[in-house]
């Protein structure tokens, strides 16, 4: 019997019985789409992740110290020195400094932004986050070297203190009482929203550790000249560091690439995990169409009988059992396909997450689904193929 002809009786036979062909193929339906929506999810959430990395710069080193005091204090001036001697490794360094519960306002207004991030840096940090400049400029290092008061916004700052980033240049902000001028302000990244990274102050380090009452920094970020340098400055840091504080346990390094392999690699563990649990429901599935074709196999005995009389032969049976069950789980596979990229999308719109359809998780759960059917179906195909005419004829 030809192929077109065992999958032509294979969807007749679904047909007339429509209500318990849907039922047999719904395990099969949840299990496609249950593994396209969490993996699609998943490659989503890891995307948001690897883009956060990506924006933060997979070649940065953050290098925190904690103060020990005495004569063994760690200066800027130690890490700049540092990428001096090594510009074959070291691209950019950049003291960082977070000044805590800092009023911010705009001359003529009397309300402070209460999110808003204070961050002194040095010249470079713009190169070493990939920050854009939408308008103005960023620090130079004569603004950090005379501590002058200058300021970079986010856009979120400009819109909420002067209306606009047009506006906003030349302008001067009220940093704990203190005036600043607005040299630059930073391209839109986050929809200029109140907490997001567009809601942030940059001013030169040398005027945050006064304003943040230290004169010890204590965070550096350090940019790689690439991906392959990475491990070689964070040698390099580390040997400054203990020859400076003879004591590991002042100081951490930690190199973003590293962070981001971690974070992929647990990722990819609980996507598989996901997929794993997603999986029952496809041998659920291959379970109910077994059980389904073997009582399409006793329901149609005298069929068989009579076929099998008429010059059928055992692997014209089987052909069309198997072909039978692969169909049920075909089409139920269609269908989770349909409904998992469907729902997957929803999702991501729900969690704020881009969400695109997996082209290899669909693809490995059609191809399972139907593999499902033919295993599942193998069983009953040979029960069948293995009836005698004679008694199938009897059978009532």
């Amino acid at each position: 019997m030809k192929f077109t002809k065992s999958f032509g009786l294979a969807i007749g036979s679904i047909l007339s019985n429509k209500m318990r062909s849907f039922l047999t193929m719904l395990g099969i339906i949840i299990g496609v789409s249950a593994v396209i929506i969490l993996v699609s999810i998943m490659d989503g959430v890891t995307g948001q992740v690897t883009d956060v990395f990506e924006s933060i710069g997979t070649n940065n080193i953050m290098v925190n110290i904690v103060p020990r005091g005495g004569n063994r204090v760690v200066q800027a001036e130690d890490m700049y020195e540092l990428q001096q001697k090594h510009p074959e490794a070291i691209a950019y360094v950049s003291p960082s400094v977070s000044v805590q519960r800092c009023s911010i306002k705009s001359r003529s207004s009397t309300e402070a932004l209460s999110s808003t991030k204070l961050t002194g840096v040095g010249e470079d940090y713009d190169k070493i986050s990939s920050l854009e400049i939408q308008s103005g400029r960023f620090l130079q290092f004569n603004d950090v070297n005379n501590m002058r008061k200058v300021a970079v916004i986010g856009s979120y700052v400009a819109k909420e203190l002067y209306g606009g980033v047009l506006k906003s240049v030349g302008q001067t902000i009220k940093l704990n009482g203190q005036p600043y001028t607005v040299i630059g302000v930073l391209e839109e990244k986050a929809g200029s929203e109140e907490g997001s990274n567009d809601d942030c102050v940059y001013i030169p380090y040398t005027n945050a550790t006064k304003m943040a009452w230290s004169s010890i920094i204590t965070s550096y970020t350090i940019s790689a000249k690439s991906e392959e340098k990475v491990n070689e400055c964070v040698l390099l840091i580390k040997d400054a560091l203990y020859s400076i504080l003879q004591n590991s346990n002042f100081y951490t390094v930690t190199a973003m690439l590293e962070v981001l392999d971690q974070v992929s690699t647990v990722t990819d563990t609980l996507k598989m995990a996901l997929v794993a649990i997603a999986g029952i429901s496809l041998l659920v599935g291959g379970i109910g169409i077994m059980n389904i074709m073997l009582v399409s196999v006793s329901e149609r005995t005298r069929e068989i009988g009579i076929r099998k009389s008429l010059g059928a032969k055992k692997r014209n049976i089987m052909q069309q059992f198997v072909i039978e069950a692969a169909t049920v789980s075909g089409i139920g596979g269609i269908i989770g396909i349909i409904l998992g990229a469907v729902v997957s999308i929803g999702a991501g719109k729900l969690l704020s997450i881009a969400v695109t359809p997996s082209v290899g998780a669909v693809s490995l759960a059609f191809g399972v689904s139907v593999a499902i059917g033919i295993v599942f179906g193998y069983l009953p195909a040979n029960k069948a193929a293995k009836l005698n005419p004679i008694d199938a004829l009897r059978f009532e």
